[in-house]
Protein backbone atom coordinates (compact mmCIF):
# COMPACT_ATOMS: atom_id res chain seq x y z
CA UNK A 1 0.00 0.00 0.00
CA UNK A 2 2.91 2.33 0.67
CA UNK A 3 4.37 1.80 -2.82
CA UNK A 4 0.85 2.63 -4.26
CA UNK A 5 0.87 5.94 -2.36
CA UNK A 6 4.24 7.33 -3.89
CA UNK A 7 3.22 6.22 -7.45
CA UNK A 8 0.26 8.33 -6.77
CA UNK A 9 2.53 11.63 -5.45
CA UNK A 10 5.08 11.71 -8.14
CA UNK A 11 2.69 12.37 -11.10
CA UNK A 12 0.53 15.07 -9.05
CA UNK A 13 3.60 17.12 -8.19
CA UNK A 14 5.18 17.21 -11.47
CA UNK A 15 1.99 18.03 -12.90
CA UNK A 16 1.81 21.15 -10.12
CA UNK A 17 5.21 22.35 -11.26
CA UNK A 18 4.23 22.66 -15.07
CA UNK A 19 1.66 24.09 -13.97
CA UNK A 20 3.32 26.75 -12.17
CA UNK A 21 5.72 26.71 -14.72
CA UNK A 22 3.46 27.97 -17.99
CA UNK A 23 2.78 31.62 -16.74
CA UNK A 24 6.48 32.46 -16.77
CA UNK A 25 6.93 31.28 -20.30
CA UNK A 26 3.89 33.88 -21.31
CA UNK A 27 5.09 36.57 -19.42
CA UNK A 28 8.77 36.05 -20.55
CA UNK A 29 6.74 35.42 -24.40
CA UNK A 30 5.02 38.83 -24.21
CA UNK A 31 8.13 40.74 -23.59
CA UNK A 32 10.10 39.35 -26.19
CA UNK A 33 6.97 39.92 -28.70
CA UNK A 34 6.63 43.56 -27.44
CA UNK A 35 10.44 44.45 -28.00
CA UNK A 36 10.54 42.95 -31.18
CA UNK A 37 7.63 44.09 -32.39
CA UNK A 38 9.15 47.63 -31.36
CA UNK A 39 12.31 46.77 -33.08
CA UNK A 40 10.13 46.20 -36.25
CA UNK A 41 8.47 49.36 -36.26
CA UNK A 42 11.75 51.42 -35.37
CA UNK A 43 13.11 49.46 -39.07
CA UNK A 44 9.79 49.82 -40.93
CA UNK A 45 10.03 53.66 -39.60
CA UNK A 46 13.54 54.50 -40.62
CA UNK A 47 13.12 52.73 -43.87
CA UNK A 48 10.14 54.66 -44.92
CA UNK A 49 11.87 58.13 -44.11
CA UNK A 50 15.08 57.22 -45.69
CA UNK A 51 12.83 56.50 -48.74
CA UNK A 52 10.72 59.38 -47.85
CA UNK A 53 14.00 61.44 -47.84
CA UNK A 54 15.54 60.12 -50.83
CA UNK A 55 11.97 61.03 -53.24
CA UNK A 56 12.24 64.70 -51.76
CA UNK A 57 16.08 65.14 -52.46
CA UNK A 58 15.41 63.41 -56.25
CA UNK A 59 12.52 65.90 -56.83
CA UNK A 60 14.52 68.96 -55.63
CA UNK A 61 17.48 67.83 -57.41
CA UNK A 62 14.98 67.57 -60.95
CA UNK A 63 13.10 71.17 -60.10
CA UNK A 64 16.87 72.80 -59.49
CA UNK A 65 18.14 70.82 -62.59
CA UNK A 66 15.26 72.19 -64.62
CA UNK A 67 15.69 75.30 -63.49
CA UNK A 68 19.45 75.73 -64.68
CA UNK A 69 18.29 74.21 -67.76
CA UNK A 70 16.31 76.80 -68.39
CA UNK A 71 18.15 79.09 -67.21
CA UNK A 72 20.85 78.27 -69.11
CA UNK A 73 18.92 78.43 -72.32
CA UNK A 74 17.53 81.48 -71.61
CA UNK A 75 21.01 82.88 -71.14
CA UNK A 76 21.88 81.39 -73.85
CA UNK A 77 19.16 83.00 -76.41
CA UNK A 78 19.57 86.40 -74.79
CA UNK A 79 23.30 86.09 -75.22
CA UNK A 80 22.76 85.26 -79.19
CA UNK A 81 20.31 88.07 -79.52
CA UNK A 82 22.80 90.67 -78.37
CA UNK A 83 25.47 89.15 -79.72
CA UNK A 84 23.55 89.52 -83.24
CA UNK A 85 22.37 93.02 -82.37
CA UNK A 86 25.99 93.69 -81.35
CA UNK A 87 27.59 92.08 -84.65
CA UNK A 88 24.68 94.51 -86.65
CA UNK A 89 25.84 97.32 -84.51
CA UNK A 90 28.82 96.99 -85.76
CA UNK A 91 28.60 95.88 -89.45
CA UNK A 92 25.91 98.75 -89.91
CA UNK A 93 27.42 101.27 -92.26
CA UNK A 94 26.35 104.89 -90.82
CA UNK A 95 23.64 103.36 -88.97
CA UNK A 96 22.03 101.85 -92.19
CA UNK A 97 22.29 97.63 -92.42
CA UNK A 98 25.10 96.73 -95.13
CA UNK A 99 22.96 95.76 -98.74
CA UNK A 100 22.17 91.90 -99.55
CA UNK A 101 22.68 91.39 -103.38
CA UNK A 102 20.68 89.15 -104.96
CA UNK A 103 22.14 86.56 -107.78
CA UNK A 104 22.00 87.83 -111.39
CA UNK A 105 21.16 91.16 -109.66
CA UNK A 106 21.57 94.39 -112.33
CA UNK A 107 24.46 96.84 -110.92
CA UNK A 108 23.25 100.28 -109.52
CA UNK A 109 19.98 99.61 -110.31
CA UNK A 110 17.69 101.65 -108.10
CA UNK A 111 17.65 100.35 -105.12
CA UNK A 112 21.36 100.07 -104.84
CA UNK A 113 21.16 103.93 -105.07
CA UNK A 114 18.90 104.30 -102.44
CA UNK A 115 21.14 102.67 -100.51
CA UNK A 116 24.38 104.28 -100.85
CA UNK A 117 22.01 107.95 -100.45
CA UNK A 118 21.00 106.95 -97.65
CA UNK A 119 24.43 105.80 -96.17
CA UNK A 120 26.10 109.46 -98.00
CA UNK A 121 22.89 111.10 -96.20
CA UNK A 122 23.71 109.75 -92.67
CA UNK A 123 27.05 110.45 -93.03
CA UNK A 124 26.48 113.97 -93.58
CA UNK A 125 24.31 114.46 -90.65
CA UNK A 126 26.52 112.38 -88.20
CA UNK A 127 29.22 114.70 -89.28
CA UNK A 128 26.97 117.59 -89.15
CA UNK A 129 26.04 116.58 -85.39
CA UNK A 130 29.85 116.57 -84.42
CA UNK A 131 30.35 119.89 -85.87
CA UNK A 132 27.54 121.31 -84.04
CA UNK A 133 28.79 119.80 -80.81
CA UNK A 134 32.32 121.39 -80.83
CA UNK A 135 30.61 124.46 -81.79
CA UNK A 136 28.73 124.17 -78.53
CA UNK A 137 31.85 123.09 -76.76
CA UNK A 138 33.90 125.97 -77.51
CA UNK A 139 31.35 127.91 -76.36
CA UNK A 140 30.86 126.69 -73.15
CA UNK A 141 34.76 126.32 -72.19
CA UNK A 142 35.29 129.80 -72.98
CA UNK A 143 36.83 130.41 -69.89
CA UNK A 144 39.86 131.51 -69.24
CA UNK A 145 41.72 129.42 -66.47
CA UNK A 146 44.20 131.17 -63.53
CA UNK A 147 46.32 127.68 -64.14
CA UNK A 148 48.70 127.66 -67.16
CA UNK A 149 48.35 123.73 -67.26
CA UNK A 150 45.26 123.89 -67.22
CA UNK A 151 44.96 126.92 -70.13
CA UNK A 152 47.24 124.56 -72.12
CA UNK A 153 45.14 121.45 -71.57
CA UNK A 154 42.20 123.71 -73.04
CA UNK A 155 44.40 124.77 -76.28
CA UNK A 156 45.56 121.51 -77.47
CA UNK A 157 41.89 119.82 -77.21
CA UNK A 158 40.83 122.60 -78.86
CA UNK A 159 43.38 123.03 -81.29
CA UNK A 160 42.60 118.69 -82.03
CA UNK A 161 38.91 119.58 -82.17
CA UNK A 162 39.39 122.20 -84.78
CA UNK A 163 41.96 120.03 -86.76
CA UNK A 164 39.14 117.01 -86.67
CA UNK A 165 36.20 119.40 -87.71
CA UNK A 166 38.47 120.81 -90.55
CA UNK A 167 38.76 117.20 -91.99
CA UNK A 168 34.90 116.95 -91.25
CA UNK A 169 34.41 120.50 -93.48
CA UNK A 170 36.56 118.85 -96.51
CA UNK A 171 34.48 115.46 -96.21
CA UNK A 172 31.41 117.19 -95.99
CA UNK A 173 32.56 118.89 -99.36
CA UNK A 174 33.28 115.43 -101.07
CA UNK A 175 29.85 113.89 -99.90
CA UNK A 176 28.29 116.98 -101.64
CA UNK A 177 29.83 115.92 -105.18
CA UNK A 178 29.24 112.54 -105.02
CA UNK A 179 25.61 112.83 -104.33
CA UNK A 180 25.82 114.99 -107.03
CA UNK A 181 27.09 112.04 -109.22
CA UNK A 182 24.13 109.70 -107.56
CA UNK A 183 21.85 112.09 -109.32
CA UNK A 184 23.98 111.86 -112.52
CA UNK A 185 24.34 108.18 -112.76
CA UNK A 186 27.77 108.29 -112.41
CA UNK A 187 28.46 106.74 -109.46
CA UNK A 188 30.02 103.16 -108.84
CA UNK A 189 31.49 103.58 -111.90
CA UNK A 190 35.95 104.00 -111.83
CA UNK A 191 37.12 107.15 -113.22
CA UNK A 192 39.92 106.02 -114.68
CA UNK A 193 39.30 102.92 -116.15
CA UNK A 194 35.09 102.50 -116.30
CA UNK A 195 35.14 99.45 -114.60
CA UNK A 196 32.42 98.83 -111.45
CA UNK A 197 33.75 99.79 -108.06
CA UNK A 198 31.70 96.90 -106.16
CA UNK A 199 29.29 97.30 -103.83
CA UNK A 200 31.58 96.18 -100.55
CA UNK A 201 33.99 99.02 -101.74
CA UNK A 202 31.36 102.04 -101.62
CA UNK A 203 30.64 100.37 -98.79
CA UNK A 204 33.66 100.60 -96.63
CA UNK A 205 34.19 104.13 -98.62
CA UNK A 206 31.24 106.18 -100.06
CA UNK A 207 32.75 108.53 -101.61
CA UNK A 208 35.41 106.13 -103.70
CA UNK A 209 36.21 107.28 -106.91
CA UNK A 210 38.52 104.77 -108.32
CA UNK A 211 38.46 101.14 -108.22
CA UNK A 212 40.86 98.90 -106.43
CA UNK A 213 43.67 98.32 -109.10
CA UNK A 214 43.65 101.66 -110.32
CA UNK A 215 43.82 103.25 -106.23
CA UNK A 216 47.04 100.28 -106.04
CA UNK A 217 48.54 101.83 -109.23
CA UNK A 218 48.23 105.38 -107.84
CA UNK A 219 49.21 104.64 -104.32
CA UNK A 220 53.04 102.92 -105.39
CA UNK A 221 53.05 105.84 -107.85
CA UNK A 222 53.18 108.28 -104.42
CA UNK A 223 55.59 106.18 -102.90
CA UNK A 224 58.00 106.18 -106.22
CA UNK A 225 57.50 109.84 -106.21
CA UNK A 226 58.45 110.19 -102.49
Amino acid sequence: MATKKKMTKTPARKRTKKVAAKPTKKKVSKRTSTKTSKKIIRKVTKKTATKVAKKTTRKVAKKTTRKTVQKRKTSGKTSRNSANRAAVNDSSIHGIPPYKARAREKYMNPKQVEHFRSILLGWKENLLDEVSRTIHLMQDENINHPDPNDRASQETDMSLELRNRDRERKLLKKIDSTILRLDNDDYGWCDRCGIEIGIRRLEARPTAELCVDCKTLNEIKERQMI
